[in-house]
Order: structure tokens, then C-alpha cells, then sequence
């Protein structure tokens, strides 16, 4: 019954008032009027003068033409079944997300909602977490997904797909590219080159990395420069804490390196900012942030398709009023002598 209410609705129910007088015909038309009475000494005589008069003919003719009246009136008001559909037209951004997938991202430094009591988690971990929200802020814009180590490979191309991209988000694994190390440089050229094919107003990358640049063959300064050629801004995030250190079993000499200078630069360079993450909480504002800067231009759209329902009103008050006058024709009231 709610889906009816949603769909069915008049064009004009102004015209609904004029129901308000039809309701005193339902009484009315019970009303015994005046009767006119000739005095007779006995009333034998009238036994045979005639039949009985019929009353239920004529309680339905009432009928009838009341309810004719109301299905005019409906069709006054203009009766529609209406079907809404929401056009959604953007003028997003074209945002890239470059993941560092290197061994020392396994590293468990942070703690579920900064809570020191619970058990610590990765920092991929974290990192996908945050990402995957970050997607879902963003509706009406087109995001992909490279994922870098010691080079970088394509896990989602620049889609409006959010739950695609999401799911490839989830199926990224550290240790997936042979290549080891952290190729900053190579990750921003493979990102600017995804993006550079796309027409779009503005084109963003958003760089997360744990580590410095130590892979590749460009170095991530002129690969800056590239990109800020090409119109995209390039965001840095730098996750994790100093504490941190990749296990024995990656290195035999653990450490763990941090090169905000060239991740400050890269940013700069491409007139965007540059973020240090270490906790949970600092690591959502910052992607928050980024969601307050880059800011995507939407327009909603309600087109409503009508089917008209008046003709079956009217044919309806027509039909009734052609069997109140059917019966008026069959039993006619008596005529006075």
C-alpha cells in the first residue's frame, strides 16, 4: 500500500472540494419528501388501483448518479500514476590512489582506533581501511588504483565502479610484485600516465607511502615536475611511526626510512599538500582533508514520467450514469392522475 501512495497522486486536487457537497446527497437522497394525501372513507377501493411502488430501483438510481458524480470529480482532479527516475550528471575529479605495497608496510604500528589496549595493526591494513571510505565519500568522482613497490602496476583503471574498485582494493597483498624496494618516482609516472589520457577538469594523485624513494630508475622530483606539467596535483601522505621496523625475516639489518623532504617537495611541486600520519585518527583527517579540497561539482536531476488515469474516471461516470438512466427508463416513477 505504500508503494501505491508513492506512485499515485492528482495533477490538480483542488478540484477534490467539490466533494464536500456530494457527501449530502448520500443523505438526502434517504429523505421521505412531502406527500400529497386525498381523504378517502375506506381504502379498499385503492387495493386494486395499482401495484406497490418500487423503492429499490430507485435507491440505486441514487446511488448511481452519486457515484458518477464522485468519479467526474476524480477525473477533474487529474488522476496520474507517476514514475520519478533521479539524472545524476558530475563534473567529478579524476582521482588516483597509489598504494606502497613494500615489505615494511606489514609493519604493525597502529592501534584500532588509537586504542593502546587492543592488538596493533598493519599499516596496508590501516591503509585500505581509510581508502575504502575515502572512496565512498566520493559518489560522482572517477577513481583508480596503483599499487608500488619496487615498481608499480595497475590494480583498477580510473572507474565510476566504486564496488569493483573496492573489492580490488581488497585483494591487494604485500609481496605480490617480485621487484622489492620503494619506487616513489616510477608510481607517480605510471599514475600521471593514467591519468593524463582522461578529460577531465581536475586530476588528482594521492600518494601514501611508509618509506623513501630507493627503486626505479625516475626519480620522484622529476617525475613532480612531469606531473605539475600535465595539470595534476600530486598529495603525499606519510604513514607510520619512527618506532617502526620491518621483522628479521624481511631484513638481516631491520630499518626503517622516512624522506618527508622529497614527499614535502613532491606536494609543493604540484601545488598540493603534504601529510604526516602517524596514528589511525590522523591518517582519516588527512584523507577528510583531501575530501574538503578537492571538491566535485554535482547536479541532481527528477524526471517524472506520468500515465494519466482521468479517461478511466470519466468512462467510469459515464457507465454509471448510463445505468442510473437505464434503470430510471425501467422503472419510471408513477405519474400523477
Amino acid at each position: 500500500m505504500p508503494s501505491f501512495f508513492q506512485h499515485f497522486a492528482f495533477k490538480d486536487p483542488a478540484w477534490l472540494l467539490l466533494l464536500l457537497l456530494v457527501l449530502p446527497l448520500f443523505f438526502l437522497r434517504r429523505r421521505i419528501g412531502a406527500a400529497a394525501s386525498i381523504g378517502f372513507s375506506s381504502l379498499s377501493i385503492l387495493g386494486s388501483v395499482g401495484q406497490r411502488a418500487h423503492q429499490r430501483p430507485g435507491a440505486l438510481t441514487a446511488a448511481l448518479l452519486i457515484f458518477a458524480i464522485i468519479a467526474a470529480i476524480f477525473a477533474l482532479a487529474r488522476p496520474q500514476w507517476r514514475n520519478e527516475y533521479v539524472a545524476r550528471t558530475a563534473s567529478g575529479i579524476d582521482i588516483l590512489i597509489a598504494l606502497d605495497v613494500s615489505y615494511s608496510m606489514e609493519i604493525p604500528d597502529f592501534y584500532p582506533n588509537d586504542d593502546r589496549r587492543l592488538p596493533r595493526k598493519q599499516r596496508i591494513v590501516v591503509a585500505k581501511e581509510v581508502i575504502r571510505d575515502f572512496i565512498d565519500l566520493r559518489p560522482d568522482d572517477r577513481l583508480g588504483l596503483v599499487a608500488f613497490s619496487g615498481r608499480p602496476y595497475a590494480v583498477s583503471p580510473i572507474t565510476m565502479d566504486h564496488d569493483w574498485l573496492k573489492m580490488n582494493l581488497e585483494r591487494i597483498k604485500l609481496g605480490e610484485i617480485k621487484e622489492q624496494g620503494t619506487a616513489i618516482g616510477s608510481a607517480i609516472a605510471a599514475s600521471s600516465t593514467r591519468l593524463t589520457k582522461r578529460d577531465a577538469k581536475s586530476k588528482v594523485v594521492v600518494l601514501v607511502t611508509d618509506g623513501a624513494n630507493n627503486s626505479g630508475k625516475l626519480d620522484p622530483i622529476e617525475a613532480a615536475k612531469l606531473a605539475s606539467e600535465l595539470g595534476i596535483r600530486i598529495y603525499t601522505i606519510a604513514i607510520g611511526t619512527e618506532d617502526g621496523r620491518v621483522s628479521n625475516r624481511r631484513q638481516s639489518f631491520p630499518a626503517q626510512e622516512f624522506d618527508e623532504t622529497t614527499l614535502r617537495e613532491i606536494a609543493s611541486l604540484t601545488n598540493a599538500e603534504f601529510f604526516r600520519c602517524r596514528d589511525v585518527a590522523s591518517l582519516r583527517n588527512t584523507f577528510d582533508s583531501i575530501n574538503t579540497l578537492e571538491k566535485s561539482e554535482s547536479k541532481t536531476h527528477t524526471v517524472v514520467d506520468a500515465d494519466e488515469w482521468f479517461l478511466w474516471f470519466i468512462g467510469t461516470s459515464f457507465v454509471l450514469a448510463f445505468l442510473a438512466l437505464s434503470f430510471i427508463g425501467l422503472n419510471p416513477p408513477p405519474m400523477p392522475s
